[in-house]
């Protein structure tokens, strides 16, 4: 296995800006520690993994003689799960993830494309395979495709003000990570997701928002202008606009949630002056195979 070091100076090659998000990404999933063991769990496979007492409906074959003979009980020898998963990413590009309300604040789309990467890293680490929507590279294993995915993210360029959750390329019973602001059409989004949940994909929804976005701190005169431009209101009350806002938004969250649990999947929010190792950690263990 490629080391970071290996991997970063390998990113030189392809483009400049690559390598810092690359080096980012590495970084951040450094910073999960996960046990020896941390996705393990009984399966078929070749690794021993465990031992677990033996329970009616076992079969004589399956009971390791040599361990049982130290007990009173039988011991029944589990392996560990050889089979990959494969899970897939959607990353809003969408104009309204290139907002940031401040020059200190990332952009909700610099985190969106952190966290993809650095859950996708740990993933492959564990032997799974990863990918992208619309990607023109199948979902693979191995440190290739880590590259190929930053590659793609960094190509990735606004076009609507808002971003459509796109499942191409998903293959059924996989599991699949959506990251945007979710700000856009919800029928979109609850479309996309019944679709998954149809073809027996779960996985994670997670709504990155600007801490503005959460506080809505404008008063008097105020022009609103959407990224693309296509959308401007103006108002000399803009306070007065701040509990129904702050409304809406409450609601929008909680319809993500109802719409994760009602399909299989989980909800997170997270917010770009956070630390991203928090919605990392989340994730990860959101894509465990027993959750």
């Amino acid at each position: 296995m490629n080391t970071a070091t290996d991997l970063r100076h390998s990113a030189e090659t392809i483009a400049g800006p690559l390598p810092p998000l690359l080096a980012d990404a590495e970084r951040l999933a450094a910073m999960v520690l996960l046990g020896e063991h941390g996705r393990r769990h009984a399966g078929m496979g070749d690794e021993f993994w465990q031992y677990r007492v033996a329970v009616e409906g076992d079969e004589a074959r399956q009971i390791d003689w040599r361990r049982s003979a130290r007990s009173d009980v039988h011991f029944v020898r589990q392996k560990e799960w050889q089979a990959a998963q494969t899970v897939m990413f959607w990353v809003d590009d969408a104009a309204s993830m290139y907002f940031s309300s401040d020059k200190n604040t990332p952009m909700k789309s610099d985190h969106a494309r952190l966290l993809a990467l650095a859950t996708s890293i740990l993933l492959v680490r564990g032997g799974e395979r990863v990918g992208l929507a619309n990607s023109a590279h199948p979902p693979r294993s191995g440190e290739n495709q880590i590259m190929h995915m930053a590659q793609d993210l960094h190509s990735q360029t606004a076009s609507d003000d808002f971003g459509t959750p796109q499942i191409t390329g998903f293959r059924p019973n996989t599991r699949a990570v959506f990251l945007s602001d979710f700000m856009g059409n919800f029928d979109a989004v609850k479309i996309a997701l019944i679709d998954a949940a149809d073809r027996g994909i779960k996985g994670a929804l997670v709504q990155i928002l600007d801490p503005q976005e959460e506080a809505f701190p404008f008063d008097g005169r105020t022009i609103f202008e959407s990224m693309t431009g296509a959308m401007r209101h103006e108002t000399l009350k803009a306070g007065d606009l701040r509990e129904r806002y702050l409304q809406r938004l409450k609601q929008r969250k909680a319809a993500l949630a109802d719409l994760a649990h009602q399909t299989g999947w989980q909800f997170h929010c997270h917010h770009t002056n956070d630390t991203p190792r928090v919605a990392l950690t989340w994730l990860y263990h959101a894509l465990d195979r027993r959750s």
